[in-house]
């Protein structure tokens, strides 16, 4: 059997010490998060709140980790571009072809993926009502109803090739759309406003129903918050919905 000597001792000693303080200083630098005008708003319920339809580490997982990159890298991409920080989220990704080319990728990813996210959590909740009022009014004129809406946004979310997003569009006359998007793309980049939508990236569902997307479809919808959907709607056609 091999003996270390104290040199030697001193010496690994040494080592791990230098491993365990890189560690904590790396641990340090991604807690620290880049300032800037873009912030991630806390959720509005426990992520336990969407169980059994969607899982607590999920939830976790989606709104402290991709959801927080998405913010930090886009004030890192706008850092340096105070004319884009001053900008509301809407403007700058409706007007992306205008914006620095060096960092209009970083800026479409991580802005849309801002947006998207901000609106996904708050049009869920623990759910249990229905559609009501000018809302369910507009679901019936054009989507044929709540139970057809459902079927072709499933349908469309199941069609989005490797991850993006489904979403419901409404304009200023409150008229509803379909619209289906890759990555982070959102229809606010075509100037469109967002009613409400669904991520379907694998991260949003995987823990608890793996590759199966069609199942996750059919049960997100018992996690939509009605009453804040019908607030967006009211929003958009009074001219004040942004993101």
């Amino acid at each position: 059997m091999l003996m270390m000597g104290r040199r030697g001792f001193l010496a690994a000693a040494g080592a791990v010490s230098m491993v365990t303080l890189a560690g904590g200083a790396v641990g340090r630098a991604w807690a620290q998060a880049p300032t800037g005008p873009f912030k991630l708003d806390p959720l509005g319920y426990a992520p336990s709140a969407l169980e059994p339809h969607i899982d607590a580490k999920t939830m976790e997982i989606h709104h402290g980790r991709h959801h927080a990159a998405y913010v930090n890298n886009l004030n890192t991409a706008v850092k340096d571009h105070s004319r884009v920080a001053e900008m509301p989220l809407q403007n700058i990704l409706a007007k992306l072809g205008e914006m620095p080319e060096a960092v209009r990728t970083a800026i479409r990813n991580n802005g849309g993926g801002h947006a998207n996210h901000t609106m996904f959590w708050q049009i869920m909740g623990p759910g249990g009502e229905a559609p009501e009022g000018e809302l369910k009014a507009a679901i019936d004129r054009d989507l044929g109803g709540l139970e057809s809406m459902k079927e072709l946004f499933n349908g469309a979310g199941a069609r989005v090739f490797g991850s993006g997003w489904v979403f419901v569009t409404v304009d200023r006359q409150g008229k509803l759309a379909l619209d289906s998007r890759p990555n982070q793309d959102t229809p606010l980049m075509d100037g469109k406003r967002v009613l409400m939508g669904n991520d379907v990236w694998e991260h949003a569902y995987y823990l608890t129903y793996q590759n199966r997307r069609a199942d996750y479809l059919k049960a997100w919808w018992n996690t939509v918050n009605w009453a804040k959907v019908g607030e967006r709607y009211a929003a958009a056609k009074a001219g004040t919905l942004t993101i």
